[in-house]
């Protein structure tokens, strides 16, 4: 059979199929028996043939740690569609297939050079493997608040200093769309007979159009992990790890895989990265045809109201390509805060952001939007531009008052306060800058993760070491990580994204009033 035509195969699926429709005695997990134990309201929500597929490692479904049947079928195929010598199923995410990436290259004390602005799960991937992270800053845009990659420079010059480091890590694209020269950073990092690993979690979609970028793995990556379930067609939770060239020890990969994914994984994720792997290999350019179409509608439309921006290939460093599916609408413009945006167009006008941020909201846009989607948010961005124009036309009126009345005065400014808007909410008087510490941590991350901590205020956690990993989330960029100094921008920053309306992870007081600290 030709590699197109197999490409119609769906070994997975099938077997799943094939078992969900037989009938038997089960005598073994999950509990439910086939959805016969599942209370109604679930089975009113979701249907019940949901629940009859929900098995466990029956003999004909294969084993996830052991694949020789149907997983295995499944996994070879998706290593021919996008590109690899061998591809691992992820029915714990990216997350796990990050952490299983460091297990896999490096041990206690190997030094590993990575951006700063990784995301968390890298972090725990040190943690758990004891390794010393080398970090380099990544090229900052300060106009729109957002990170770029690392620079081929930059990591030249880590490794110049770093020789015995083990691996490289860098995150491409960023969650902004935003690429780095890949195919220059592979060239330095393996002059060094290194892998090169990426977190390619939000370029799944890469290998199936000319027009987007390059993949990680075409640019020369020795491993990649993909978030499948993000811009493809799988489900929530599903990704792929994917291995090309020789650099990568795949039995000490799977070894750590085996550490960090579910003994007892869902058959229903991994069926749906089967089932996408199918849809993407046999229709991805015409998919990602529409979905281009889409975003460019996107861009040029919203492009013309006035107070927004729309983010462009730029010409700077860390900044080679730009993913076009991802659009980034600059609002700070309005007087607004990202965040304030986002509870509008979410709260008032049903429209969604990925990721809201101080200057900015960044959507997602995939083979999953519609031409109506596309026209809802544009009227959503044109409504934010009206309703920022009528408060100023309102601020300007309660403005014109007697000033020789001073009753009057006072009264005007009540009335101004009480019908304040959700608008006017979350606004920064300067907007917060990404903080990112200028020097490595003093511990390593597994280190002061398990050093005695010890409560004290935020203010006078200033200039002591982090014991907790605390982010953002999304985007998941850690702020503060095991290890690191606290600087009183880094607690500025976080104390301002919460109180504008963001959300963050990782820290034991929800309110950031105290923070855990290294005990002295």
């Amino acid at each position: 059979m030709s590699p197109a035509n197999s490409q119609q195969q769906t070994p997975l699926l099938d077997a799943l199929r094939d078992r969900t429709n037989h009938p038997h005695a089960p005598f073994y997990a999950p509990g439910h028996k086939g959805g016969q134990g599942i209370s109604q309201p679930l089975i009113d929500l979701f249907g019940a043939t949901v629940f009859r597929s929900d098995l466990p490692e029956l003999p004909e479904l294969d084993n996830l740690f052991n694949p020789e049947g149907a997983i295995a079928e499944a996994q070879d195929l998706a290593a021919e569609a996008f590109g690899a010598k061998s591809t691992r199923f992820l029915a714990n995410g990216s997350t796990c297939g990050i952490i299983a990436a460091i297990l896999a290259t490096c041990g206690p004390g190997d030094k590993i050079i990575l951006p700063r602005n990784i995301h968390s799960s890298a972090i725990s991937g040190l943690i758990l493997s004891g390794a010393i992270p080398i970090f380099v800053n990544p090229e900052y845009n300060s106009d729109w608040d957002i990170a770029n990659s690392i620079t081929p420079e930059s990591t030249a010059a880590a490794l110049e200093q770093n020789p015995d480091a083990k691996a490289v890590m860098i995150v491409y694209p960023t969650y902004h769309g935003v690429c780095g020269d890949l195919r220059a950073i592979a060239q330095i990092t393996h002059q060094y007979n290194i892998p090169l690993l990426v977190d390619e979690a939000h370029g799944a979609h890469f290998n199936f159009h000319p027009n987007l970028p390059e993949p990680a793995l075409s640019a020369g990556a020795d491993l990649t992990v993909q978030s499948i379930h993000k811009t493809l067609g799988a489900m929530t939770q599903a990704s792929m790890l994917h291995v090309k060239g020789d650099r990568i020890d795949i039995q000490k990969l799977n070894r750590a895989l085996q550490l960090v994914q579910s003994t007892s994984p869902s058959y229903i994720l991994l069926a749906s990265l089967d089932a996408a792997r199918q849809q993407i290999a046999l229709h991805g350019e015409q998919l990602m045809t529409k979905t281009l179409l889409l975003a460019e509608k996107a861009r040029s439309r919203i492009s013309l109201i006035p107070g927004l921006s729309v983010l462009e290939p730029l010409n700077t460093p860390g900044f080679a390509a730009l993913d076009r599916t991802r659009l980034t609408v600059k609002v700070s413009d309005l007087g607004i805060t990202g965040f304030a945006a986002d509870e509008v167009l979410h709260s008032q006008l049903g429209v969604t952001a990925e990721l809201p941020m101080p200057r900015h909201l960044t959507f997602i846009i995939s083979l999953g939007n519609t031409e109506l989607d596309i026209d809802n948010l544009v009227k959503a961005c044109t409504f934010l531009e009206g309703r920022r124009k009528k408060e100023e036309e309102s601020s300007a009126t309660d403005s014109v008052t007697d000033v020789t009345d001073v009753s009057k005065k006072e009264e005007g400014r009540k009335k101004k306060s009480e019908r304040r808007s959700p608008m006017s909410d979350g606004r920064f008087a300067q907007s917060p800058t990404l903080p990112l510490s200028p020097s490595p941590p003093l511990l390593s991350p597994r280190e002061a993760f398990f050093f005695p901590a010890e409560t004290v205020p935020a203010d006078k956690a200033v200039d002591r070491l982090s014991a907790e990993l605390i982010c953002p989330y999304p985007p998941g960029i850690p702020v503060l990580m095991p290890g690191e100094i606290i600087t009183p921008a880094a607690v500025d920053y976080l104390q301002q994204i919460l109180a504008a309306g963001g959300k963050i992870t990782g820290c034991s007081d929800r309110n950031l009033q105290t923070l855990k600290v290294v005990r002295q």
